[in-house]
């Protein structure tokens, strides 16, 4: 399937990524962060951290998640420790579907 040029994104998603992009831009400008040093410490450029903070949907999410955990903004609504105790228990959901809903986890053999 072929990328699409340009990508439609609903208002709430927009305003979202705004808020989270100035969260992390406020709990970078509290703990006296330049860009440049956040940047260099999350391994991005900075024009990558400007379009995060800008709130650009075009930024990798992992990307965006670990800029925003570099700067203390909590993702959710739970501690680490909790978070760890919640992905196990969906883990164990998980478990007890189906294989066909869960999916396959064969390994891709590449070598050629």
């Amino acid at each position: 399937m072929v990328k699409p040029a340009s990508r439609t994104y609903s208002q709430y998603s927009l305003h979202a990524l705004e808020l989270l992009g100035q969260t992390v831009r406020q709990a970078r400008l509290s703990k006296a962060m330049t860009t440049t040093d956040l940047a260099a410490r999350a391994g991005i450029s900075r024009a990558l951290l400007q379009r995060i903070e800008r709130g650009d949907p075009g930024c990798a999410i992992g990307t965006v998640f670990e800029v925003a955990a570099l700067c203390g903004v909590p993702l959710f609504d739970l501690e680490p420790r909790q978070m760890s105790r919640h992905l196990a228990l969906q883990r164990e959901k998980m478990a007890l579907l189906p294989k066909s809903v869960r999916g396959s986890s064969k390994a891709v053999n590449d070598d050629f």
